[in-house]
């Protein structure tokens, strides 16, 4: 598995492991990611964005499994979030979502004081993730935060 900064060619991929993973959960509905404008093109609306980065986890034939990305959050320049960390089901479970973590979290420390995320309340393996990386839950969504739908939301002092 290699991680590397997503191209043109996986946005299609992409999009469809989000979609499918959203899917997956009955959360394909208006206040997620599923209908975020940008998931067609995520390179391109990476690109645009000053310190934002999106990775895509290859496997050994470059198929991407899976991604995450980091972005400024609203106006505040000192606060990034954490975005789409998605993996395909059939790797899930292999740690695989620790090491984007560890990629996103390592360039988020080089740009911001503060690392951001939005979530489901059920998405409890991906809460405790963010739990063991030292993320702490906050009782209310940060001011100028766009998915709505949301019910969970931690953040993290980066240092």
């Amino acid at each position: 598995m290699q991680i590397r900064e997503i191209e043109a060619k996986d946005n299609k991929t992409i999009e469809q492991i989000i979609k499918r993973s959203l899917e997956s959960c009955d959360l394909n509905i208006p206040g997620t990611a599923y209908f975020d404008p940008q998931l067609s093109n995520l390179t391109q609306y990476y690109n645009l964005l000053p310190n934002a980065k999106y990775w895509v986890l290859v496997n050994d034939r470059d198929e991407v499994v899976g991604g995450v990305g980091i972005g400024p959050f609203g106006e505040k320049k000192e606060i990034c979030e954490l975005q789409k960390l998605y993996i395909k089901r059939e790797y899930q479970g292999f740690g695989l979502s620790k090491k984007l973590m560890e990629e996103a979290l390592n360039f988020a420390k080089e740009h911001y004081t503060y690392c951001y995320i939005e979530t489901m309340n059920q998405l409890q393996t991906a809460n405790q993730l963010y739990i063991k990386f030292n993320f702490k839950q906050l009782t209310n969504p940060l001011e100028g935060s766009e998915h709505n739908a949301m019910d969970t939301w931690f953040i993290k002092e980066l240092s």
